[in-house]
């Protein structure tokens, strides 16, 4: 190859980096906002948890973060709003497991399909679920908990869930079943408002993640009776498991991350993914996400990509067990 070839080839070269670093930057460098999509209303543990986020990823990325709440459905109105975004990078969805994994399996129409329109950004921490009784009810462990239901209501009592056909609606109808109580569950739009009845004694228990209920559980005001999962929680170890109180198959943990729509360039989502990263290395973050009883760890697209289809297929086998027919 002549002297000028090899200089034309490399200058060849050098555009196509350069053109590729500028679409990777497309989505920042001009200033334009990240709009994160939360499907649940302010004033609930994701929401709470985004906007911790936030704050620090416009640091890292040089544009505001902007958190908006797209309440409703169990978050498919948000899914549903990310799935029309345009994939340049501005528009994510930061959501847990029951928006991408589990409606795809209880609806027969979610109006999206999370492998074909959706793609994994980062995941950002895992967590639990659990059972807890409001302030208005004498039981301090489940046991007491199935003793005051047959002593109040003659084992009929009403338990509040975040969504409808969510992992927690389907925990209780399991515990219904094995302690031989007809449990009904009442989904709300999301946790705050379930929280709100709770704190109001309107309702006597709820199902919902530990990041929903550990401030009032601290505080006093509920009392979170037992946690899914394989182990004890590091935010309260004096509450059991369900696994330790007999009921298996809540072992395989739930998930936090961020998703983008289809054909959003792998450039952005790395530079995103990375930005989340050292976000992730900051003592305070750790500490205020640890607080709301997540377990913190970064997951890279990949990662995320593997733990949500492996999350689906564990809760389509528990779900065709039930018995449930998707709506």
């Amino acid at each position: 190859m002549s002297p000028s070839l090899f200089r034309l080839r490399g200058l060849f070269c050098t555009l196509l980096l350069v053109s590729g670093m500028a679409l990777a930057g497309v989505a920042f460098a001009q200033g334009n906002p990240i709009k994160v999509l939360v499907g649940f209303p302010p004033g609930g543990g994701t929401d709470a948890i985004a906007r911790v986020l936030a704050e620090r990823l416009k640091d890292q990325l040089g544009v505001p973060v902007i958190v908006e709440n797209k309440a409703g459905a169990g978050g498919q109105l948000a899914a549903q709003a990310l799935k029309a975004a345009a994939p340049d990078g501005n528009t994510l969805f930061l959501t847990h497991d029951h928006s991408v994994s589990i409606l795809p399996l209880v609806m027969k129409n979610p109006g999206f399909d999370p492998a074909k329109d959706f793609v994994a950004v980062a995941g950002f921490a895992t967590f639990v679920n659990a059972l807890a009784v409001s302030g208005g009810t004498p039981a301090k462990s489940v046991n007491d908990y199935v003793a005051w239901v047959r002593s109040q209501g003659g084992g009929k009592g009403t338990v509040g869930v975040p969504a409808p056909a969510s992992v927690p609606e389907f925990l209780v109808n399991v515990v219904g079943q094995k302690y031989s109580l007809d449990l009904q569950a009442a989904p709300y739009r999301g946790s705050a408002p379930m929280m709100a009845d709770m704190l109001g004694n309107q309702i006597a228990a709820g199902v919902a993640s530990i990041p929903d209920f550990i401030e009032n559980h601290k505080a006093g005001k509920i009392r979170v009776v037992a946690v899914m999962g394989p182990a004890r929680q590091a935010v309260m170890p004096d509450v059991p498991t369900f696994t330790e109180l007999g009921l298996a198959g809540f072992e395989d943990i739930p998930y936090y991350g961020y998703f983008a729509p289809a054909g959003t360039p792998k450039a952005v989502i790395d530079r995103f993914s990375e930005a989340l990263a050292k976000v992730l290395t900051q003592p305070d973050v750790r500490n205020q996400l640890t607080a709301m009883g997540l377990a913190v760890g970064h997951m890279p697209p990949e990662q995320l990509a593997s733990r949500e289809r492996a999350y689906a297929q564990t809760w389509a086998r528990v779900i065709k067990a039930s018995g449930f027919q998707a709506q």
